[in-house]
């Protein structure tokens, strides 16, 4: 799998774009960050077309984009989580007021659940639900490529906040060692914000974890 990563909007945003290959045109975009300019300008550079977007929960600095993608790219599909659907129709519950913004987009094409598994553009991406930052919050693990891109659930070091609505610290606690710890040490993480880690380091250097 070829991943790359944009970093969008003031709140630094991780924005992956993955491709089953370095040949691949077909892609999917893992989270749009809140800069809705850079992402389709990346797009247009390399030729690619994505053929879907999958929001690994609902809070604004991760679907502010969705809406020019859609108008661009009239196939698209975009995915959610069934708990965090709302958000994408709900100003308030996805915190665009902390953007000065009052946004709001039409339903997504598809709600997903653990343990569903996402198969498009040649890359298959398994759903693993770890609510605790959102509700619906999830993880998308690619087995046969060992990485798993975990929005705001994991951080190198840290772990997703817990202060917003609908946010509860045990059960992101539980979701992390239950569901992504049991992954193999060599998995790298890809979080919605900062840099890239793996499992094993997590594992043996995350303070929450411990």
């Amino acid at each position: 799998m070829k991943v790359d990563r944009l970093v969008l909007g003031e709140f630094e945003t991780n924005c992956y774009i993955a491709r089953s290959d370095d040949a691949a045109t077909d892609c999917l975009i893992i989270d749009t960050g809140l800069d809705v300019q850079a992402l389709p300008a990346f797009l247009e550079r390399h030729k690619l077309t994505p053929a879907a977007v999958i929001l690994t929960h609902g809070h604004i600095d991760h679907i502010a984009g969705v809406d020019a993608l859609r108008a661009r790219f009239a196939s698209l599909a975009v995915y959610i989580h069934k708990l965090d659907a709302e958000l994408l129709t709900d100003s308030v519950g996805n915190l665009s007021f902390m953007t000065g913004s009052d946004f709001s987009t039409d339903q997504a094409d598809y709600l997903v659940d653990e343990p569903d598994v996402i198969d498009q553009a040649d890359i298959k991406l398994r759903v693993i639900h770890t609510p605790g930052h959102t509700p619906g919050g999830i993880c998308l693990y690619a087995e046969q490529d060992g990485v798993v891109f975990v929005g705001d659930t994991l951080f190198a070091d840290s772990v997703g906040r817990t202060d917003f609505p609908g946010g509860n610290m045990r059960q992101l606690i539980e979701g992390i060692k239950q569901k992504l710890l049991i992954l193999p040490d060599d998995t790298v993480v890809y979080p919605g914000h900062g840099p890239e880690t793996t499992i094993g380091r997590e594992k043996a250097n995350n303070p929450f974890l411990h």
